[in-house]
């Protein structure tokens, strides 16, 4: 009772700070959280994400502005990281059955290439780039802490959302939030 007061009350918040428009998808995506999806923060205005160089398996430089105009599922991830490791396949599945967003899974800190394309091949990753933030660059300046990060964007670059932990990413749940965020640009 006093969780869905708590809901209806947020709801209302997020309609009346602004008037309609950001705040009201906001709202229709609060309401689409279920399960590990509960998790996600939803900003209340995009905030915009530093333009840090990366590298793919070969050292060729890479950058996210790759992906402008596309929706983007950005996750911070490591090999070393069971929880990330645990996710990653959820990813590989979202992206196959989303490929309008871009998946962008980033491999921060100290991860060889060998590694990742070991653990790629065992967990049957297909979907997916190789992309690394060696230095961790990125990731500092991104404020990631701890991973795995999963931060959503739109199609300006900007981060618009937050998920800290692992998460199933190719849930009923996941893929109706995306649908959401994408339809209320």
């Amino acid at each position: 009772m006093v969780r869905k007061l708590v809901v209806v009350l947020y709801t209302a918040f997020l309609l009346g700070a602004n008037g309609l428009g950001a705040n009201a998808v906001a709202a229709d995506v609060a309401a689409l959280r279920d399960g590990d999806m509960k998790k996600l923060a939803i900003h209340m205005s995009p905030a915009q994400v530093p333009e840090v160089g990366l590298v793919d398996a070969a050292d060729a430089p890479r950058s996210l502005v790759e992906y402008r105009g596309k929706w983007v599922v950005l996750n911070f991830w490591a090999t070393w990281c069971a929880p990330c490791r645990h996710e990653m396949p959820s990813l590989d599945r979202l992206q196959a059955a989303m490929p309008e967003i871009a998946v962008v899974p980033v491999a921060t800190g100290r991860n060889a290439v060998p590694g990742i394309e070991r653990f790629f091949a065992e967990a049957e990753i297909k979907n997916l780039p190789i992309l690394r933030d060696p230095k961790s660059e990125l990731a500092r300046a991104m404020g990631v802490m701890g991973l795995p990060v999963t931060v959503i964007l739109n199609t300006e670059g900007q981060e618009v959302a937050r998920l800290i932990g692992d998460a199933e990413w190719d849930s009923d749940s996941a893929k109706a939030v995306l649908r959401a965020l994408a339809a209320g640009q």
